[in-house]
């Protein structure tokens, strides 16, 4: 590529730019006597189990047909037992036959598996009992487990993109549901259950265990997530890293040595190549734990180079040093290692990472060295160097890309596409696109391919960044894309269109179409529904959607929300309705489109119908998304309204939602004194958060952030609110807070409270300073306490020029105070013929 061209490039894109951007393994027993409690009892903790000798014995059996242990084990006492997990023989042909719908169902709700007690429930009568999907027999499939996935296949089909739905899906159904309902319901899939839902089912599991506070409990969820790694061997499926690592990394975080062990012991048996992989994990377990001895046993077998069987498993353990805190046990590592002989070039640059991270310029130096007299080593130098670089702590980003630069001038290596693009994406996620430009003019110097997702990556930053100035010249660059053999794609036009829409540059954005008709590139539906919602007339709405529907672009939920917004905001309320009707949205995207109705009514005034739908949503028996309840509770301000508020703060069950939620009925428990009501509020967020006080904190200031220029009527509502952080919560007031409380002292006139409050800095531990003390001297003054003010103002510092203005401004605010403050003197009568 020509350097003219690739000046021409990135000049065309900057040209107008002013600014610089800111920056399970068996079958229960019947007796159900060698259960996990007494397996885990004769676990020694400081037992070599999967440690150096463990694993290293191991792996002289990995070619061997590994056997499945029988062990008689005594019973367990320790505090983490797991109810109900048993070690035990393997599934006969005969339990594979068993109806998997019914084993999930029994293993996931925590009942039994007795038969005789399956007969007497009323399970029949029951809408889940209708099977979504036949069951399969194995033993009817010709080819075994290739029967099943052909089956599975032409029924139940994800692809790599319908992952994330399918486990939104699972927690969208736990939370409105229930985990035993809903694992329950999926339980329903049969046979045809994969790994995928396998994995979300377990990922339930693991989430609700950490989110409780009960240990029995969390130990009930693991002991179903061990069940459904049971039921996955009984239908073939091996215990792969993406199953069983959330377990595992669980255990590691509550540091459970026993039970971590155990679940190793069960994915060694049913998986024997995950051998090594474990060893990471074993790493972090000791690490987590701060056991010193094993830490330093685990060092030892790594620096022992001599058995290249072995070294899978070092490097395993080396990984998981490498990601940790620990200085001097890398560094020690480090001094021994031979870099060119570890196979993993994952793991070279995981040491590459921790060198950067832990400031061992010397070793990086070594290791370079040693990479560039190594015949291959050469091409890996310039990935290496960014990834050493980009990992420095406190560097900014300038400096990271001058070290980048000068490393390689150092080694005389050429940056290579790969790293330049790794170093364009550092960055755009620090929305320095002037930078990532350079590096971009840089490349086309040296005739390297820019990729498609690298120009992405830079209008993405640029509309992250809010520095909308640049998308001027991104038409040209766009333009110039065909001449380097690159695509123009909607998704960069669309790009820009929103970033020009949310710069509130209404003009720019709609002529983002005519230069998408210049350059041959087909609107989408996302293009139109940015068109659409930022119309202000009902003759620009039509002609939009005239225009969507005569290129073929099909009505997508998204541009019907469009839609309604679009109406709403031009105030054509029945026609934001009537759009659901009119344009026969689907059922399973009725519900979003009806939310966003909610919404868009709600925020333009039209409370009574917004409720209206609401109501009807839930007539339905479906639910409201957040977003549109958080819009309600908003706009629902009027007086008589808590009940309701309430109400809609009980739909919300993400926590970012309900704590978004709460705080702005809280808020309105303040304004309307509902004090009994907000003081349960706060108990509730205390224990939503639990127990951070930094973000508790937060809150609270923004609640008496509200009273500071207000009445006095809310000023005994913040009091007592004040009086329940203290005694209830066992809170202190930050600063910001009594603050907020002086201030509204001052408009209320309150002596009596000025003095409380002035008291609680003392008490909470604050040192009265500048701010204080001039908001102590403005409540003294407006509530008529003069001797008391002028005491104060002798305290305040008056050297600071705002200071005086401050003091003299108060002055002048409550000059009337001080007037009818000041003493009258009698004048002396004259005598006369004196």
């Amino acid at each position: 590529m020509p350097a003219s061209k690739g000046r021409n490039l990135v000049s065309l894109f900057r040209a107008r730019a002013k600014t610089t951007l800111k920056s399970a393994t068996t079958k229960t027993s019947p007796a159900g006597d060698t259960t996990l409690k007494q397996f885990v009892s004769s676990l020694d903790p400081s037992s070599p189990t999967l440690s150096t000798t463990f694993i290293s014995k191991s792996l002289s059996k990995c070619s061997a047909k590994f056997p499945k242990p029988k062990p008689s084990v005594p019973e367990l006492s320790g505090q983490w037992a797991i109810p109900g997990l048993t070690n035990e023989a393997p599934l006969s042909s005969e339990d594979s036959t068993q109806p998997l719908s019914q084993e999930i169902r029994y293993i996931l709700s925590g009942s039994s598996l007795d038969p005789q007690e399956t007969k007497n429930e009323n399970s029949t009568e029951s809408v889940l009992d209708i099977p979504w999907i036949p069951d399969i027999s194995r033993k009817d499939s010709p080819t075994g487990q290739k029967g099943v996935s052909r089956e599975r296949k032409s029924k139940w089909v994800f692809k790599s993109g319908q992952v994330n739905r399918f486990n939104l899906l699972v927690k969208m159904c736990a939370d409105r549901l229930g985990t035993d309902v809903t694992l329950e319901v999926f339980g329903k899939l049969g046979r045809e259950t994969g790994v995928k839902e396998y994995n979300a089912l377990i990922g339930i599991c693991i989430k609700n265990a950490r989110n409780s506070d009960d240990e029995e409990v969390a130990m009930e969820q693991i002991s179903r997530a061990f069940q459904l790694f049971k039921s996955m061997r009984g239908q073939g499926f091996q215990l792969k890293e993406e199953t069983y690592a959330p377990l595992l990394i669980y255990l590691i975080d509550m540091g459970m040595i026993e039970e971590f062990h155990f679940f190793c012991g069960v994915v060694k048996d049913e998986n024997p190549s995950s051998l090594s992989k474990l060893g990471y994990y074993e790493m972090l377990l000791w690490i987590r734990v701060n056991n010193e001895e094993k830490i330093e046993e685990l060092c030892d077998y790594i620096a022992t180079q001599d058995n290249v069987d072995d070294n899978s498993v070092q490097e395993n353990y080396l990984l998981a040093l490498c990601e940790s805190d620990r200085n001097a046990n890398f560094r020690r590592l480090m001094e021994i290692i031979d870099i060119t002989k570890v196979q993993s070039m994952d793991l070279v640059a995981s040491i590459f990472k921790a060198l950067g991270r832990h400031l061992l310029e010397s070793f990086m130096e070594r290791f370079l060295l040693a990479f560039k007299n190594c015949e291959d080593g050469t091409e890996k130098i310039s990935t290496l160097i960014f990834c050493y670089a980009a990992h420095i702590p406190n560097l900014a980003v300038e400096e990271v890309v001058s070290k980048f630069k000068s490393l390689h001038a150092q080694y005389e290596v050429a940056p290579s596409s790969m790293s330049y693009e790794k170093l364009i994406s550092y960055c755009c996620d620090s929305l320095k696109v002037h930078i990532a430009l350079d590096i971009v003019d840089q490349m086309c110097k040296t005739g390297l391919t820019i990729s498609t997702g690298t120009l992405n990556s830079i209008l993405n930053a640029s509309e992250g960044s809010f520095e909308f100035n640049l998308y001027i010249g991104a038409y040209e660059l766009l333009n110039n894309l065909k001449e380097l053999n690159l695509p123009r794609t909607v998704s960069m036009y669309n790009a820009i269109m929103a970033g020009f829409f949310r710069e509130k540059n209404i003009v720019g954005g709609f002529s983002v179409l005519k230069q998408m008709e210049n350059a041959d590139v087909k609107p989408d539906s996302q293009t139109f529904s940015y068109l659409i919602s930022h119309c202000d007339s009902e003759e620009r709405i039509n002609k939009y959607y005239e225009e969507m529907q005569c290129v073929g672009v099909q009505v997508t939920k998204q541009v019907v929300m469009a839609l309604i917004n679009a109406y709403a905001s031009i105030g054509q309320f029945e026609k934001a309705k009537q759009v659901l009707a009119d344009k026969g949205v689907s059922t399973r995207g009725l519900t979003e489109c009806k939310s966003a109705l909610v919404s868009a009514l709600a925020s333009h005034g039209q409370i009574s119908d917004a409720l209206q739908i609401y109501k009807e949503i839930k007539d339905a028996e479906c639910d409201l998304e957040p977003k549109a309840i958080i819009s309600l509770i908003e706009h629902t301000q009027s007086e008589g309204e808590i009940s309701r508020l309430f109400k809609l703060l009980k739909e919300l069950h993400d926590q970012d939602y309900w704590v978004d939620g709460c705080c702005r009925v809280l808020l309105y428990c303040v304004r309307n004194k509902h004090t009994s009501s907000a003081i349960d509020l706060l108990k509730q967020l205390d224990e939503k958060l639990c127990n951070d006080e930094l973000a508790l904190g937060i809150i609270v200031d923004e609640v008496f952030s509200i009273v500071a220029d207000t009445d006095d009527t809310h000023l005994d509502v913040c009091l007592n609110l004040l009086r329940a952080i203290k005694d209830e919560l066992g809170l202190s007031p930050s600063r910001k807070c009594l603050d907020f409380l002086l201030s509204a002292c001052v408009n209320a006139k309150d002596l009596q409270s000025s003095l409380f409050i002035w008291r609680q800095y003392e008490i909470a531990g604050l040192p009265y300073n500048v701010v204080s003390y001039l908001r102590m001297y403005q409540a003294l003054l407006a509530s008529g306490a003069h001797r008391s003010a002028k005491d104060m103002l002798s305290k305040i510092p008056k050297d600071d020029r705002d200071v005086r203005s401050i003091i003299q401004a108060c002055q002048l605010a409550f000059k009337h105070t001080i007037a009818e403050a000041k003493p009258k003197t009698k004048r002396k009568k004259k005598g006369i013929g004196m």
